[in-house]
């Protein structure tokens, strides 16, 4: 049996993440499954906008081998080990990296993004840095 390519693997695993959270949400139906403002949230929220934007060329791992970095020179960072702080984090996923002095093939999401799904996916990167444990 094939396994599926990364193309249908992104969908495939945030249609799983958003039937989980529904099944969980059946399972108890006295309250939300995860309060809004909390962390968790956003780390899942971060996680969609992640696997809807960002896993082309940072990869499923974060790890920046994503099915299109190696089209890149420079390959596209390691989301799981930067040392870069939230700030600049989401500032280069608003303005692109070209601005910041980084690549010119990282794109501007400040235009397709709300400030919301910034700060969501900021929290998911920190979510999967290993250097940040």
């Amino acid at each position: 049996m094939m396994r599926p390519g990364p193309m249908v693997r992104a969908p495939l695993i945030a249609a799983a993440l958003l039937l989980s959270a529904f099944a969980q949400a059946q399972q108890a139906p006295t309250g939300p499954l995860l309060p809004k403002d909390s962390i968790e949230a956003s780390v899942f929220r971060g996680g969609l906008v992640y696997a809807n934007y960002c896993v082309t060329c940072h990869g499923m791992n974060a790890d920046g081998n994503g099915r299109a970095a190696r089209l890149y020179t420079p390959r596209p960072a390691n989301l799981r080990m930067t040392d870069k702080n939230d700030e600049y984090i989401a500032l280069i996923v608003r303005k692109g990296g070209e601005p910041l002095g980084r690549s010119g093939k990282m794109p501007p999401w400040g235009e397709e993004l709300t400030s919301e799904q910034i700060s969501d996916v900021v929290a998911y990167v920190r979510s999967v840095n290993v250097s940040n444990r």
